[in-house]
């Protein structure tokens, strides 16, 4: 019964154990559900389940029908004819970083939005190019096909030679990109399928942001070469950056001065207007489309002026009008890149599903993680088929769709409708722009990425276990490279989720404010710790990485080794028995009459293959007297211990496994064996299911040790023991229980709590 007073409460039960309490309130059977259950239900059919299934497979079928088109219809086109030019610019300008011709770019900007219309759950991300993604797949393919202008013969891997006899490079690059994007796309579709789309929560906020700042810094120091113009070979290996950095400053004399002055305005003006747009982003109608000014300003620029005649700058150079034929994947290289495949396939779908999240929330509309697998795989597959790239989606696009008034995916589709209007008709408009304008648009993309190093300090400030993962993750991409860096990453991230479990914060609790709750005894001053008795809190799992641990941290909160004790009591009894067979101990009305001075314990006494009888239960039955351990007789020198009674706190314990579990079992062993009564408490039921199943029970260690809270344990040890302080300060029947105030020097005060006279333990 619960009676509220005020701004307080007034609890009225008993005490209870977990056997008392599923006593007196019994529990309700439910089925478990087997696997064959699940399958059952899983291959079941119903019209229900397939309208269901149909509708989580293709999302637009849900929402096309409810499509608003006189409220939703001129927002979405206004939205798509922005996102389309922001497209193309990047699609341009993110081939150079898988080092393949621009033009192939159009086709990665081109296929993910149409198949995302289709299949994707967000209503506001722009599926496509990403810089990050796309400096992974030109990783794989700098490593599959070296730059012959630049690397010596020597260094090709000879498989590749034989095949770029019949081919050019370009076009082996490209082969290897869209193979590689294909692949990609393969596995975020089997995800998808296998509905295991959680593989994302291992990359944590601190990882991915890490992880991207680092890419951008390897995005910004792989368009060095095209701003300034330079033939830097490729680097794959780890310490790549700093070799690409080295080769850019040891022929920084060769750097073409239009290239760079170009870039670098291309640079300030675009940086200063996005600051702009962000300033006054709730006054601008829509953001000013600064790349696509700047885009057509470069082009006539260059065109005009005839800046590769005169200045022999390098441009974008002849774009074919029209779509390109697929192309065969070559699965020879899959053993060789399936590594990379699974990277990027983890990485796309994390920053898309990570920006999507962000629009699901402040929409309020659901968001699928299983169908955004499919959906990003899908997308990746028929781009890689036909000659594009992998992606997923750009922070900045996805931001000027949402931010221009894109209400659905319709705005995507008109978004690729400008990028097919490209690629059929005006894309040779383009030809006299310059690589070094899409470096710098480029680049004018990452500061969003780069600004994450502000980051450290907020995280160190809130959680230094996350900013010590950004900073590793930072280190070992920029190190390692995208591939092996995020995989480090991701062993690092693990490694200290194991550390946090392997060395909890364990502690010592004591009651505050005379009331039911417990807190650290460090943490507060007015705190009352029961006399003999200790609580201690695990918080977190136990397994068998830490039971070492938690064992060790348990003897340091009681102050004493149980088992230490223990061999010690075993060592005293069998000389004792020794002595009264000898004679020289007798027990007399007025006490111990022995003819020798002092009993010692002697650590010589058994060997080592015998050290196991010490650690038996102590058995005084054959002895005409009751031993008291802590005011022995004889002068024996024993270690005297004050603690009768000791709590754990289990409500932070997820799980117990197997090993951890006789590592337990034996820790309560020593404890009970030195007549140290141990409660457990906070558990669920399934923690106690699984101990009875594993016969964690005996004549030792019961089930009766587990208690509901800590203050019901802490409540059964004063009225299970005798205190000489304590006493009853009033007592009166009511319905077959008594109200009880228990004072233990000032303790615990516990009017409340209605205690039944024939008591439950």
């Amino acid at each position: 019964m619960i009676e509220p007073f005020g701004n307080q409460y007034i609890v009225a039960r008993p005490v209870y154990s977990t056997n008392a309490f599923e006593e007196e309130h019994k529990k309700r059977d439910r089925h478990h559900k087997t696997f064959l259950d699940h399958l059952k239900v899983c291959c079941s059919c119903s019209t229900r389940k397939a309208k269901r299934i149909v509708l989580s497979l293709l999302p637009i079928a849900s929402w096309l029908p409810a499509y608003r088109f006189k409220e939703w219809l001129l927002s979405d086109i206004v939205s798509g004819i922005s996102t389309g030019i922001v497209s193309v610019l990047q699609g341009l300008a993110f081939a150079l970083l898988v080092t393949i011709p621009p033009g192939y770019g159009l086709y990665a900007a081109f296929f993910p939005p149409i198949i995302y219309l289709f299949f994707g759950t967000s209503k506001h991300i722009s599926a496509g190019p990403f810089p990050i993604l796309s400096m992974m797949v030109g990783v794989a393919v700098s490593r599959m096909v070296p730059d012959t202008s630049i690397t010596t013969p020597e260094s090709f891997n000879s498989s590749v030679s034989n095949e770029l006899n019949g081919s050019s490079l370009n076009d082996r690059k490209v082969v290897v990109a869209a193979t590689v994007s294909l692949f990609s796309g393969i596995i975020q579709l089997a995800l998808g399928i296998l509905r295991i789309g959680f593989v994302v929560i291992y990359l944590s906020e601190s990882l991915i942001s890490g992880f991207t700042t680092a890419a951008a810094v390897h995005v910004l120091v792989s368009q060095l070469k095209f701003i300034l113009q330079l033939q830097v070979p490729s680097h794959t290996d780890p310490f790549s950056i700093f070799k690409v950095l080295e080769s850019i400053f040891t022929q920084i004399e060769k750097t073409n001065i239009a290239d760079l002055v170009t870039a670098l305005i291309i640079l300030l003006i675009v940086f200063i207007v996005k600051e702009l747009n962000q300033h006054f982003k709730d006054k601008l109608p829509v953001p000013i489309p600064i790349e696509f000014i700047m885009t057509v300003i470069a082009t006539g620029v260059s065109y005009g002026f005839d800046f590769q005649t005169r200045f022999n700058v390098s441009v974008v150079g002849t774009m074919e009008p029209g779509f390109m034929p697929p192309v065969t994947p070559d699965v020879g290289i899959i053993q060789d890149v399936i590594g990379d495949c699974f990277g990027i396939a983890i990485v796309a779908f994390a920053v898309a599903f990570s920006v999507a999240s962000v629009y699901s929330l402040k929409h309020d509309y659901p968001l699928d993680g299983n169908q955004e697998l499919i959906a990003l795989g899908l997308g990746n597959i028929v781009s890689g088929a036909f000659r594009g790239f992998a992606g997923s989606t750009a922070l900045s696009r996805s931001g000027v769709q949402e931010s221009t008034g894109g209400k659905t995916q319709i705005a995507g589709l008109i978004s690729a409708i400008i990028v097919l209007i490209v690629i059929v008709a005006i894309g040779f408009l383009l030809e006299p722009l310059q690589k070094s304008v899409l470096a710098a648009l480029a680049l004018g993309n990452l500061k969003g990425m780069l600004m994450q190093f502000a980051e450290i300090g907020r995280l160190w400030r809130k959680d230094k276990y996350d900013c010590v993962i950004w900073i590793m993750t930072f280190i070992f991409t920029i190190v390692l490279g995208l591939g092996l860096g995020l995989a480090a990453s991701v062993a690092f991230q693990l490694l200290t989720i194991v550390f946090r479990t392997q060395f909890p914060k364990c502690s010592t609790l004591a009651n505050i404010g005379r009331s039911n709750i417990y807190k650290n005894k460090k943490d507060y001053l007015d705190m009352y710790e029961p006399e003999g008795v200790k609580i201690f809190r695990c918080p977190s799992p136990i397994y068998f990485a830490n039971i070492r641990f938690f064992r060790q941290k348990l003897i340091d909160a009681v102050g004493f080794n149980p088992l230490r004790i223990l061999r010690k009591r075993n060592k005293i009894l069998r000389k004792i028995r020794k002595l009264q067979k000898q004679g020289l101990l007798h027990v007399t009305p007025k006490g111990f009459i022995c003819t020798v001075d002092t009993i010692k314990d002697s650590d010589e006494e058994l060997d080592n293959n015998q050290i196991e009888v010490l650690d038996q239960p102590i058995n005084t039955t054959d002895l005409p007297f009751q031993i008291d351990w802590n005011d022995l007789p004889l002068n024996i020198e024993v270690p005297k211990i004050s603690l009768h009674s000791l709590i754990l706190d289990f409500s932070a314990v997820s799980f117990l496994d197997v090993s951890s579990m006789r590592g337990l079992k034996s820790i309560l062993q020593e404890f009970i064996r030195i007549k140290v009564d141990v409660y457990i408490v906070g558990t669920d039921d399934d923690f106690i299911e699984k101990l009875t199943r594993c016969e964690f029970f005996d004549d030792e260690v019961k089930s009766s040790i587990f208690f509901l809270t800590i203050h019901d344990a802490v409540l059964h040890i004063l009225m299970k023991k005798d205190y000489s302080t304590s006493k009853f300060n009033s007592s009166q029947e009511k319905d077959g229980k008594m109200d009880f105030t228990i004072n233990t020097n000032g303790g615990l005060r516990n009017r409340e709590y209605q205690v039944p006279v024939e008591t439950r333990f």
